[in-house]
């Protein structure tokens, strides 16, 4: 599904956390919100899957205006911080978690079944979570955001503190849903996983300074580091100038 974000702000107060931001993630791409700490990141996921209002502008995914409850079965949500029961196992959480998605008990028990596969726990289905590892919460967090099969997933942050190693095998499921069709919008401050994206939306201080395929903003630096292009943003800022981003 296609996901349109059009003069959208966002503002707590008179704090303005978001400022006019206007791009489109096209069907069955991964889409990175890359930003430093701060930026507006998690804001601007929240008000994608309607958790909250625009103060101005408009969310569109496919043709639905956000927020709308009806679309909640065609969103998977992994927050940054695991939602997870930790007296439970893993297996009863995503028991949990089908019940609320209204699974039938046949499709549930396959799909818990083939989750459990994709995020390599089957052999820890039994334990309760509070014994796990952070990097398998991580893994669990994720079989939960894709039980119901949703055509579009978010992802908020969700390789932060976890190991080299499992950060690769994480990306390399990510790959494996899109595959299957899902659209995914992730956010990171981490610069080398835009890499891994299709298109990438560059978040500073709630303002998208760029927005094009990753090949074409890593064209635009001497380097090949995106970090050139928020040292220039940060410089225009400083200087009082504005940049006007691809879309």
């Amino acid at each position: 599904m296609k996901i349109r974000v059009a003069g959208t702000t966002k503002s707590f107060g008179q704090t303005e956390v978001i400022r006019h931001i206007d791009f489109t993630v096209m069907s069955g791409e991964i889409c990175c919100l890359l930003g430093p700490s701060g930026s507006g990141k998690t804001t601007l996921i929240r008000l994608m899957i309607g958790a909250i209002a625009p103060s101005t502008g408009t969310i569109h995914i496919g043709d639905t205006l956000m927020p709308n409850m009806t679309l909640l079965n065609e969103i998977g949500f992994m927050p940054q911080n695991n939602a997870l029961y930790e007296d439970l196992t893993a297996e009863d959480n995503l028991l949990f978690f089908g019940s609320v998605y209204k699974l039938e008990k046949s499709v549930l028990k396959q799909r818990i079944e083939e989750v459990l596969k994709i995020v390599d726990l089957t052999a820890h289905r039994q334990k309760r979570v509070h014994v796990f590892s952070g990097g398998m919460k991580k893994r669990l967090s994720l079989a939960i955001a894709i039980l119901h099969q949703p055509k579009v997933l978010f992802l908020d942050e969700p390789t932060v503190g976890i190991d080299p190693v499992l950060r690769r095998e994480i990306w390399h499921q990510f790959h494996r849903i899109k595959q299957a069709g899902t659209t995914i919008v992730v956010s990171t401050h981490v610069m080398d996983e835009v890499i891994e994206c299709d298109r990438a939306a560059l978040i500073y201080e709630g303002t998208l300074i760029e927005y094009d395929t990753v090949d074409n903003l890593l064209a635009k630096t001497q380097t090949g580091r995106v970090e050139e292009l928020f040292i220039l943003a940060s410089d225009q800022l400083k200087e009082g100038t504005t940049h006007e981003p691809l879309s």
